[in-house]
């Protein structure tokens, strides 16, 4: 059995990682998994949350929105909306995206707000705010 897997994060822009790591942990939609070399194989959706893997013995952080996990016993291929890594995100941007939600949310009672999409957009911009400061 290897002591790595193939962790593959996968955008409709392109690769964003693809690397051999020794762990992987996931939000999946009924909660978060872990992945280390020898697992079962199966397939998941992914819910918006963060990708967190470990290579040499440190954690890395990826915030990812849906999407779809296959794993197997040597890989771990994600197909997501979108994946940033921590340089790639503007933390400023995100703490506004993460204002504007909250005042949809409060604001939910009026007929134009979409709550399921506001509570999203929350969820985007905290899990981009965990990872731009290191989780």
């Amino acid at each position: 059995m290897a002591d790595e897997i193939l962790l593959e994060i996968i955008t409709p822009e392109g690769v964003v990682v693809k690397e051999k790591v020794e762990e992987v942990k996931a939000p999946g939609s009924l909660g978060e998994f872990g992945v280390l070399p020898g697992h079962d194989i199966f397939m998941t959706t992914l819910k918006i949350g963060i990708i967190k893997y470990r290579q040499k013995k440190e954690f890395k952080y990826l915030a990812v929105n849906t999407g779809y996990a296959e794993v197997g016993a040597d890989r771990f291929t994600a197909l997501v909306e979108t994946a940033e890594l921590p340089f790639q995100i503007d933390l400023e941007r995100a703490k506004a995206a993460r204002e504007r939600a909250q005042q949809r949310l409060k604001d939910r009672g009026r007929e134009d707000v979409d709550f399921a999409r506001a509570e999203a957009a929350l969820q985007r911009a905290l899990t981009r705010i965990k990872v731009s400061q290191g989780e």
